[in-house]
């Protein structure tokens, strides 16, 4: 099928046949979605295009209608619905003569940019003979409309000049030219690159008096409306007319580049990485007239901006609002956009295409998006690109949020820089690990690069890396009034020596938190001090327990980029470490968040130590692994007390994850911190002493003490099975009444009854071990006891079998490790050599991507 939108929609099928499209609302939503053919298209803005800023009460209701109406009428494609919005999804973007067009345009001006014109000529042709009139012209009545079709006739005035520039150089016709350019310049007399054109034409017509006049013409009529004189471009066209010389040798630069009225910063280094991100602004900057890049300091916003900016058609205006105070926003345009005074800024722009990149506006936030509405409204031709680190909350505005580089980006924005640094340089291992504790952020990495001036990357890497975890014992001993974070992270001292020629807000790392910090307001700092307890992010429900905060503050904070959104479970708030870092600063030692921190922490440990032996094993499994950073950071400041329940109520995730080893550290700590007399947490301490995985005999002999000296029954259920793994058994023991403990006890007895070679009695000890265990729909008790029972069974593989799905549901990869090497040799015992092999390789690859040393 074919949609025309350049001119009265229109649609046809494969034949060439008319398709009746109905009513005008119908027709509105159709040209609106295939504006967006092939994306999704949000049904509030939708609706915002259909009706407008205040929509009647029945919109959505009317929108359900047209979309229903509009499916019966178009044999394809099909309006999708999702969550999201609606999709028309189109065979090909170019069926929508719109989107071709603009595809045209753009490989029009990559050719004649190249030195094409001939390619430049044909393409721009094609692009233009699509126009059958104005666009969208018989659904201008819908909100939407006008904005797009002013955004499509300045794209077609781009072409125009393209095409005619294209058309001098070589060397067409003139007197269409100047036909051409006569047509278009009687609508736009200040469009300045096609009045050079023109009066180029008209000099390659032989009418060089007329070209001459012509510029006079423009002159007056910049200075009597607008208060400035011709561009330096313009005026280059003059004088090689005056000169008498070829005018398209004379102004080769005006005919190869859009004269943007201030040239757009070059910057000194290239650009690395962002190549999805690029793209989709510049899709963005075609189907939306603001669009908002937003991110924390230093993630590279002006950069892309610049970026995508340089390569966009026609004029191209950069106002950078880093000095900016309020009431000076309007000024700050001007004098970029070349006026004496800013009143005459919607003058100038009203029938101007032009792109305006707006950077750096988050300080100045309000009256820039009062500005950028005002002219907006009035000015059909424009666009702006804005940078923030919170958005302009303005309808219509499209959100491009900007996150950490990718890891192979950052890693190759490293190598690049350092190598600027230290010569020679062209890579280390360890640089991955430096970005990664400097949340890819463009900025961090490029101060950290310059400091292999004076550092290796170990150092760097090391430096960083002490920073990522917290000191044990960091609240004790702190002196009224310092703050908590004070001497944790130096990263900002570590990274304080930038561009001396940079705006100072972003010539250290700390300057870069800084400026962000102070605008907040005094509940936006008061939260994001306290929100640096946390690691890993927390859902909202977490924040308002551990801080007390508002949700609305708690969304500000998101708003201005200080913390992230991420959708994990119910939404969960995360800060860049860089962040976090300076805010852990900021948070004053008697501050109690910390303390709620870990008792919020301890409780959520407590309730899923029973969970995690019962059929939702999987799901708290799932919640402690989102949660294991935190969990952490509450251990290491924990009380004694708190601590080794903490531990004891882990114990059984670190078991059942695999992570025994990765906890040594904390545990160890946590017990030297433990008074010589753990009070009524014996059995806890007992459990702290497995976790450190000690070998010192003083606490290991106590331990066993304590165990053999006790009556009554164990409270914690893993305590008897992991001192029997780790330490041999303790005859006497009496385990806990609980179904899991009783579960688990059966085992333990049925090995015993193997020991003495009892094979009936232990048959019948694992076979109720595992009914218990099926019962409670605990997956490593399960696959405990089917792997015993294998041992009994004749037909031992479908034992196995099932007990290997249990324990790769878990990602336990140490006990699938050993369970398919023992599958390997019950298949080598059989004679099967190939299942044999294909187990050992299968054990290979998972110890391998677990970090697993060699089994066997």
């Amino acid at each position: 099928m074919i949609f025309r939108l350049l001119g009265p929609l229109a649609v046809s099928d494969d034949s060439g046949a008319p398709i009746s499209l109905g009513g005008p609302k119908v027709r509105a939503l159709l040209a609106l979605l295939l504006l967006n053919a092939g994306r999704t298209v949000p049904v509030e803005q939708i609706v915002d295009g259909l009706y407008g800023d205040e929509p009647p009460a029945g919109a959505m209701s009317a929108l359900q209608s047209q979309v229903s109406r509009l499916r019966r009428v178009l044999p394809a494609p099909d309006v999708e619905f999702s969550p999201a919005g609606y999709r028309l999804a189109v065979a090909a973007r170019d069926d929508v003569d719109a989107l071709r067009f603009e595809r045209l345009a753009q490989e029009g001006a990559r050719a004649r940019a190249a030195g094409d014109p001939v390619r430049a000529v044909g393409v721009l042709q094609e692009a233009l003979a699509l126009w059958q009139g104005p666009a969208l012209a018989d659904v201008q009545d819908a909100p939407y409309a006008a904005g797009q079709a002013a955004r499509l006739e300045a794209l077609r005035l781009d072409v125009v000049e393209e095409w005619a520039a294209a058309s001098l150089a070589l060397g067409g016709d003139p007197a269409v030219l100047v036909r051409e350019l006569e047509e278009a310049a009687a609508a736009h007399p200040l469009r300045e690159r096609l009045r050079g054109l023109q009066m180029r034409a008209l000099r390659a017509a032989g009418r060089s008096a007329e070209a001459l006049a012509l510029y006079e013409e423009v002159r007056a009529t910049l200075v009597e409306e607008l208060g400035t004189d011709p561009s330096a471009e313009l005026a280059a066209v003059h004088l090689a007319i005056l000169r008498g010389e070829a005018a398209e040798r004379a102004a080769g630069t005006t005919a190869t580049a859009p004269a943007p009225v201030r040239p757009l910063p070059v910057p000194l280094t290239g650009f690395v990485g962002r190549a999805r991100e690029r793209g989709l602004l510049a899709e963005l900057l075609t189907a939306a007239r603001l669009v908002t890049l937003v991110g924390p300091g230093g993630a590279g916003k002006t950069r892309l901006a610049l970026e995508v900016g340089a390569g966009a058609a026609g004029e191209v205006c950069f106002v950078d609002l880093e000095a900016a105070g309020a009431g000076e926003v309007a000024r700050a345009c001007a004098a970029a956009l070349g006026l004496r005074e800013e009143g005459r800024l919607t003058t100038a722009l009203a029938n101007r295409p032009m792109l305006l990149i707006v950077d750096n506006c988050e300080h100045v936030v309000v009256e820039t998006a009062v500005l950028v509405r005002d002219l907006l409204t009035a000015c059909p031709g424009l666009r702006v690109l804005a940078t923030s680190r919170e958005a302009l909350g303005i309808t219509g505005e499209s959100l491009l949020p900007l996150a950490a580089l990718a890891p192979d980006a950052a890693v190759e924005l490293f190598v690049r820089r350092a190598a600027a640094a230290r010569p020679g340089f062209t890579g280390h291992a360890r640089v991955a690990e430096v970005c990664a504790a400097l949340d890819g952020l463009p900025l961090a990495i490029e101060l950290a690069a310059a400091r292999l001036r004076s550092l290796s990357v170990d150092e760097l890497a090391d430096r960083l890396g002490e920073q990522l975890g917290e000191r044990p014992g960091e609240r004790l001993g702190k002196r009224p009034g310092e703050r908590l974070g004070e001497g944790l992270d130096d990263r900002f001292r570590l990274l304080s020596r930038g561009d001396r020629t940079a705006p100072e807000r972003h010539r250290t790392l700390r300057a870069v938190v800084a400026w962000s910090w102070s605008l907040l307001a005094p509940e936006e700092r008061e939260l994001a001090a306290r929100l640096s307890v946390f690691r890993g992010g927390a859902t909202a429900e977490a924040v308002e327990r551990v801080c007390g905060a508002d949700r609305d503050v708690l969304a500000g904070l998101a708003e201005k980029s200080l913390v992230e959104v991420v959708e994990v479970w119910d939404g969960r708030y995360r800060m860049l470490e860089t962040i976090r870092a300076y805010a852990a600063e900021e948070l004053p030692h008697d501050d109690p968040t910390p303390a709620a921190h870990t008792a919020y922490y301890l409780g959520l440990a407590e309730t899923a130590d029973p969970e995690l032996r019962g059929a939702a094993q999987l799901e708290w499994l799932a919640r402690l692994d989102t949660e294991d950073a935190n969990l952490r950071a509450a251990l290491r400041r924990a009380e004694p007390e708190a601590g080794l329940r903490m531990v004891a109520a882990l114990t059984p995730y670190w078991w059942l994850r695999g992570l025994r080893g990765q906890v040594t550290a904390p545990a160890a700590e946590l017990l030297a911190r433990v008074p010589d007399s753990p009070g009524d947490l014996e059995e806890e301490w007992v459990l702290c002493v497995l976790a450190a995985g000690t070998r010192d005999p003083a606490h290991l002999s106590r331990a066993r003490a304590l165990l053999e000296a006790r009556t009554e029954p164990l409270r914690q259920p893993f305590t008897a099975f992991l001192w029997a793994t780790s330490m041999g058994p303790v005859e006497g023991l009496r385990v806990g009444d609980d179904p899991w403990s009783r579960a688990l006890d059966l085992v333990g007895q049925g090995h015993l009854a193997l020991a003495r070679g009892d094979t009936e009695a232990a048959g019948a000890l694992l076979t109720g071990s595992l009914a218990g265990f099926r019962a409670l729909g605990e997956r490593w008790g399960q696959a405990t006891a089917l792997e015993a029972l294998a041992s009994l069974s004749p037909e031992p593989l479908p034992l196995l079998a099932e007990a290997l799905g249990l324990l790769e549901s878990l990602g336990v990869a140490e006990d699938v490790v050993d369970l398919l090497h023992r599958r390997s040799a019950v298949h080598e015992a059989a004679g099967d050599l190939t299942a044999a092999s294909e187990d050992r390789t299968h054990a290979e690859a998972v110890a391998r991507r677990a970090g697993l040393g060699a089994r066997s």
